[in-house]
């Protein structure tokens, strides 16, 4: 979820902005192509996880972040099939858009691996590893529930921060997930549903948010950028303690939330980034190697809340 639509690049600019920071490709070991499509902690721990899983085994990787511009993951694919690459470890930027150029790496020979959610067409990777994103939004919203309905007296005034215009399959299903989790036993009235997927939007959308809306006390934002961002619009607007953040996604910093005595973070859902991204990587390599591979793999949630420090202290050293 991530940055603003870039300008459409051209292939050949492409190929040139492609060639500058990768090594030259070795003949004598596998090459991997690893592909997110934005750069925030959690796409950092999966190319981790990625690059650390094809080293350990001896393979080549090459990383790119297409920065949430849908051209550029074709024409990086595009570029990476030129250069005969043996496998792609991709997270998708589409289910549906990104199946074209897929389609054309599989037909040149090379190896797909979807990371962070899969494709509509089955067909085109090899294998898949996701967590589903529903799931994350009924995680988060449950663990809302249950403080709503202790908390806050079985009623809560919502603000939602989404990002449908980026990613609306993936968007619309973690809000989906968390509304149908959040009602459960409340009553709950969602007062504004809005897109700011990064920090400093988010902060501006929040803020802005709670001027017009100000009997709104539970936030829930869908991505780590509007988390980041919910967290701090609260406390610049002084409301810490009368407004309550619940996210998605895991890093550091929203471990430090949770963590703070602000008392404004209450739980997120993370995905095992770095582990997803080392499962990826060695699919791949196993394919490869003309092994056979599980072909849909499903990473569970994990919820991180402020009622379990020790959780989030082991979220935090599974990150080093």
């Amino acid at each position: 979820m991530k940055q603003n639509i870039k300008a459409l690049l051209t292939v050949s600019a492409m190929a040139l902005t492609l060639a500058v920071p990768f090594k030259a490709l070795a003949n004598d070991k596998p090459v991997i192509a690893s592909i997110v499509f934005q750069g925030d902690q959690f796409f950092k721990s999966l190319q981790q996880g990625i690059r650390e899983g094809a080293e350990a085994r001896g393979a080549e990787v090459l990383e790119l972040n297409v920065d949430g511009d849908q051209a550029r993951e074709a024409q990086a694919i595009d570029t990476y099939i030129s250069r005969g690459v043996d496998a792609i470890v991709i997270a998708p930027l589409s289910a549906t858009n990104s199946a074209g150029p897929l389609k054309r790496a599989r037909a040149a020979g090379i190896k797909v691996v979807a990371v962070n959610g899969g494709l509509e067409d089955k067909s085109i990777a090899n294998a898949t590893f996701s967590t589903a994103n529903y799931d994350l939004g009924a995680s988060t919203g449950a663990a809302a529930a249950g403080f709503i309905y202790s908390k806050l007296g079985k009623k809560a005034n919502v603000g939602i921060l989404a990002f449908a215009s980026l990613l609306p399959e993936q968007s619309g299903a973690r809000t989906s997930g968390f509304k149908a989790e959040v009602k459960k036993g409340n009553v709950i009235n969602v007062v504004s549903e809005q897109d700011a997927w990064m920090p400093e939007k988010a902060v501006q959308v929040v803020t802005d948010m709670l001027t017009a809306n100000p009997d709104i006390n539970v936030l829930f934002a869908a991505n780590e950028g509007g988390t980041v961002g919910a967290m701090q619009a609260v406390r610049n607007a002084g409301k810490a303690g009368k407004v309550f953040v619940f996210g998605i996604d895991g890093s550091e910093q929203l471990a430090r939330g949770l963590m703070s005595s602000d008392n404004v973070l209450q739980a997120t859902t993370a995905q095992s980034a770095k582990g997803m991204g080392i499962m990826g990587a060695n699919s791949a390599l196993d394919l490869i190697q003309g092994k056979e591979v599980q072909t849909e793999v499903s990473v569970p949630a994990l919820l991180l809340s402020r009622n379990d420090p020790e959780g989030i202290k082991n979220f935090v050293q599974s990150l080093k």
